[in-house]
């Protein structure tokens, strides 16, 4: 990006209006459904109360009950029914209402949504999102706050996409609509009521990581709310003398690669932060590639922070588990900085 095209960036951005990541989602399935008329909303409670967290509000009302409307409650079958929508030329957008609720919905999901252009050898696409509310922060009860993204993202056929901003929410869930193929919108319920400017001017391309801080002593790598973990750990390591560089890897599946690598490459160091379990997880492939392709570029070993492998623990006690700041610096201080 020339200097002048970055200053026209930073400029749509500031005059861009603020919108909480909820808000931005529901932008942005308004303009896809005005934009397209194959595009509709479907899933538990979204059309007159509009959703648990009230994401989808107002679209029922604004394009009809015959495009944002309720379903049973049968996670199966919304998906079921969303597949052979999407098999006869619609573009449905389904809400699952929390993640483990999304579980009885797993057989559709990876037996039929993620191998139908395989089987079909490229006859029959997919254009369907199924949109997750996942991870935890909020206090929730059991079955209300797992980080699923490894099953989605371990499933071939499955495209896997988490924003952490306001910005990326909009811009990669129209992307994601407009996908030809199946789409996993991971969409962390800690973060619906931060705030930031929205430009809907602004394109996302899917599989694309962004550096979101730079930095030149180590990298740290997260997605979804860990992001925001990153960036205070960035912000108070700063404050003891050392540079970090902050990665939003935003698209699980496919993976960026590329600017992965560059990222770790530079600085010599990396710490993948993630809220799930550490064990068999997205944090464990990215530790895995980055050992794999940048291992003569590391000066220490790549650290995991992570949730522990256990079951999400109650409400009171989730603060134990979740990555936090202390974490994440305990980590970057086991880097080999003694030849520093």
């Amino acid at each position: 990006m020339s200097m002048i095209e970055h200053t026209r960036t930073e400029v749509a951005a500031q005059e861009a209006p603020a919108m909480t990541m909820a808000g931005a989602i529901n932008r942005a399935l308004a303009d896809a459904m005005e934009a397209d008329g194959s595009v509709l909303v479907m899933g538990e409670d979204v059309g007159k109360l509009g959703g648990v967290f009230r994401v989808t509000d107002g679209l029922a009302a604004r394009f009809g009950e015959h495009r944002c409307f309720d379903t049973p409650l049968a996670e199966s079958g919304i998906v079921g029914a969303a597949i052979g929508m999407a098999m006869n030329g619609l573009r449905p957008v389904v809400e699952m209402q929390f993640d483990a609720f999304a579980y009885p919905a797993f057989e559709q999901i990876v037996s039929h949504a993620a191998k139908m252009a395989n089987r079909t050898r490229g006859a029959i696409r997919l254009p369907m999102v199924i949109r997750i509310p996942f991870g935890g922060g909020i206090g929730g009860v059991e079955h209300h706050c797992d980080s699923s993204e490894a099953y989605y993202a371990h499933t071939p056929g499955l495209t896997v996409v988490c924003p952490a901003t306001p910005q990326d929410a909009y811009s990669l869930l129209r992307a994601a609509i407009e996908h030809p193929d199946p789409v996993i919108f991971l969409e962390p319920k800690k973060l619906y009521w931060s705030k930031a400017p929205v430009d809907v001017t602004a394109p996302a391309a899917i599989g694309h990581a962004r550096v979101a801080r730079p930095g030149a002593d180590v990298t740290l790598i997260a997605y979804g709310s860990s992001v925001g973990v990153a960036l205070d750990a960035a912000e108070v390591a700063e404050s003891e003398g050392r540079s970090v560089q902050v990665v939003d890897v935003r698209t699980l599946t496919p993976c960026d690669d590329e600017t992965l690598f560059t990222a770790v490459r530079s600085t010599g160091r990396a710490v993948v932060i993630a809220e799930a379990q550490g064990f068999a997880s997205v944090a464990s492939e990215l530790a895995a590639r980055i050992g794999e392709h940048c291992f003569e570029h590391l000066e220490a070993p790549v650290r995991r922070v992570t949730g522990f492998d256990i079951p999400y623990p109650a409400p009171k006690l989730e603060h134990f588990h979740l990555p936090d700041v202390d974490r994440v610096l305990d980590a970057i201080d086991t880097l080999n900085w003694e030849d520093r």
